[in-house]
């Protein structure tokens, strides 16, 4: 039997990524009402919620805005892409770099496919009714990003004798996430960790090449 490339194993790990996200979210859209949520355990709630495209739900204001980040994101795939497949063709790249590279571009494409298709794909979610296929809701690039991992860590109050802030809500990571998300960050921080050496290095190549 013909051994599988590392580039064949990098898209196999992509593909199995691309697609645990796209079971998770389409689960909760059609399944879930806007704002409901499933206790899984004090500190750990499934909680449906969409952003316009912004990772942890952040906010990038009007359609402009929007097209442009799915303007973007579809630049920033395609460049990456680009990159795993230049890396690869090298046997001095380490196996990690590839496998965070791919950990963060198959998080972006996650979300890419919300953006890009989720909108003709859906209807709307509201508070009160389930989406269902079809009866699209926005056209193609305007999307909305399916949300639901909802890590509360601290949920309670401010004591009553802090200044200002007496009585008020604390919670401790209120950022409403997805698995592509997840991808996205752990890739990144992996990269940043424990491959800078490999990067480092790389700088210093180019800079000495182009003397």
């Amino acid at each position: 039997m013909k051994k599988l490339s590392k580039g064949a194993w990098l898209i196999i790990l992509g593909v199995v990524l691309v697609v645990i996200d796209q079971v998770i979210k389409i689960l909760v859209k059609t399944n879930f009402a806007l704002g409901e949520q499933i206790r899984v355990f004090e500190w750990f709630r499934i909680l449906f919620v969409e952003n316009e495209g912004m990772a942890f739900g952040m906010k990038f204001g009007g359609w402009v805005g929007k097209l442009c980040l799915s303007v973007f994101r579809l630049g920033l795939f395609g460049a990456l892409v680009w990159w795993i497949s230049k890396l690869t063709k090298s046997e001095k790249t380490p196996t990690g770099v590839l496998v965070g590279l791919t950990l963060i571009t198959a998080g972006a494409l996650g979300n890419i496919i919300d953006c890009l298709l989720y909108g003709v794909m859906f209807s709307a979610s509201d508070f009160t009714q389930v989406a269902h296929w079809g009866d699209g809701y926005a056209p193609m690039l305007f999307g909305k990003v399916v949300d639901m991992f909802y890590f509360p860590l601290i949920d309670t109050t401010w004591p009553s004798w802090v200044p200002v802030l007496g009585g008020s809500p604390l919670r401790f990571f209120e950022p409403v996430f997805n698995f592509a998300d997840s991808c996205v960050t752990v890739g990144a921080f992996y990269l940043i960790l424990f491959q800078y050496k490999f990067f480092a290095t790389e700088d210093k190549k180019e800079d000495s090449e182009k003397k």
